[in-house]
């Protein structure tokens, strides 16, 4: 069933505000939070499931991601993004090409004391997150719909701390990408599958790279965390 944007939103508002402590993959979500070595909240937790079933009643409509399965959803999205939370460098965090919220979203949940500005051109995505974001009354995150060259938009939001991405197929045009937004001592954390050696070299003379191994419960693919600085 497809709904209208007023619809979905009337519903979506209604929805979170259900309670969620008997949430059905409440205890799949702990334990795998637990196995990454996170110490998450009850509170941090429901603000996911609550996040993660927002993104699929928008999904029926939108399609902001191609996983429907709220079961592989949990896994691919959420402990995915959440694997790289013990390694990520702290400040302001600036996610490009976050679509439906991978990881901004779910870093700005489970670390409030963060500010973090969630990026991408798609309107769609960066509507879901804002309604998302209002109906939470989020106040350490926003979502903004522009093109990431966009020199108003670099004025604008300025510099960040940590840069990050899932989206980015190559690490060169993320590195560019992330460029304006980068002060001497920025971070970008780049996730990946598998190890970009070629691209990694390429970058040698101006970035340091530390490569982080991640393991996410139940996925049963490589995933890599770059930790990037410049020399």
């Amino acid at each position: 069933v497809l709904f209208h944007g007023q619809e979905i939103g009337i519903l979506s508002s209604k929805f979170l505000k259900m309670s969620f402590s008997m949430h059905p993959f409440f205890q799949e979500l702990k334990q795998g939070s637990l196995k990454l070595g996170l110490q998450l909240s009850d509170e941090s937790l429901n603000l996911l499931l609550k996040y993660q079933d927002a993104l699929v009643l928008w999904n029926k409509a939108y399609n902001l991601t191609a996983i429907r399965d709220p079961k592989e959803m949990l896994v691919k999205h959420l402990l995915d993004s959440l694997s790289i939370l013990n390694d990520l460098p702290q400040g302001r965090l600036l996610d490009i090409g976050t679509g439906g919220g991978m990881p901004g979203m779910i870093i700005a949940l489970c670390q409030p004391e963060r500010s973090c500005v969630l990026l991408d051109s798609n309107g769609k995505k960066i509507r879901f997150l804002k309604q998302f974001i209002a109906d939470l009354k989020l106040q350490n995150v926003i979502a903004v719909q522009t093109r990431v060259e966009n020199e108003d938009m670099i004025q604008e939001l300025g510099q960040f701390d940590v840069i990050t991405s899932r989206a980015f197929a190559s690490l060169t045009d993320f590195v560019e990408a992330s460029s304006p937004y980068m002060h001497d001592n920025s971070i970008i954390a780049s996730m990946k599958g598998l190890i970009p050696q070629d691209e990694i070299d390429a970058l040698k003379d101006q970035f340091s790279c530390d490569i982080i191994e991640l393991h996410v419960p139940r996925l049963d693919e490589q995933r890599h965390l770059l930790l990037l600085k410049r020399i």
